[in-house]
């Protein structure tokens, strides 16, 4: 079985752009996996890109799948996807992935309740921003469930949060700008998954960001890995 950062007590931080890519089952869709627990059939994160006109044959996450649009076009039957499409696909849902144009994603699988079920689609250019906690910061819910929640959360420049800790961990992904914390800079491509009960201090400087953000996933019990292939 493939483990990759695969113990989560373990605070990991990943510049994605120095990665290098993988095979796929397909071989014009390329994977940097950032964490992953199984072959084929795996609890994962990932970056996926898809080259032009490139597809998967039509398969069925049985532990559903999550997916952030970076770049380009992500299209399957139930429609045609541009960057900041946010996605879920619950469990036992099928579909035929294909890219026209070529795309890159941000993909976790078999990362679901067995009872979160809901389908969503949400173009996070046209869906409203709530204020934060702190002026400089606006949030983006995308999505929550038995104490997991999902959110965009847009940094101004020089902004700043109090300390806090993440009882159920906490995963970021950069997606513009660089964020900060006491532990480090991150710029935009970075991946961040820090343990259960981890705090930090956040802030950004001129820059400012925009970070993709899960929490209380890292304590939550997710569907098991059944012995059978999958994409």
């Amino acid at each position: 079985m493939l483990m990759i950062n695969a113990d989560f007590k373990e605070r990991v931080v990943i510049n994605t752009y120095l990665l290098s890519w993988t095979p796929s089952p397909q071989p014009q869709i390329k994977r940097k996996p950032l964490d992953r627990i199984g072959d084929e059939v795996a609890r994962a994160t990932s970056i996926v890109v898809y080259q032009p006109n490139s597809a998967f044959s039509e398969h069925t996450h049985g532990g559903g799948e999550e997916i952030l649009v970076l770049e380009g076009v992500f299209s399957d039957e139930s429609g045609d996807y541009g960057p900041g499409s946010y996605l879920r696909n619950p469990p036992g849902s099928r579909h035929t992935p294909l890219s026209q144009s070529g795309c890159t994603l941000f993909v976790k699988l078999w990362q679901f309740a067995e009872q979160d079920n809901e389908v969503i689609r949400i173009d996070t250019h046209h869906t409203p921003w709530y204020q934060g906690l702190v002026p400089g910061l606006h949030v983006m819910p995308l999505h929550e469930f038995d104490g997991v929640n999902t959110a965009l959360v847009h940094w101004q420049p020089n902004t700043v949060f109090q300390g806090h800790t993440h009882p159920g961990g906490e995963e970021i992904f950069v997606l513009e700008g660089v964020f900060h914390d006491e532990w480090g800079s991150y710029p935009k491509g970075t991946w961040i998954r820090s343990p259960r009960y981890s705090r930090h201090t956040p802030f950004t400087k001129s820059e400012g960001a925009l970070i993709y953000v899960k929490t209380g996933h890292l304590g939550a019990d997710f569907i098991p890995l059944p012995f059978r292939e999958d994409v």
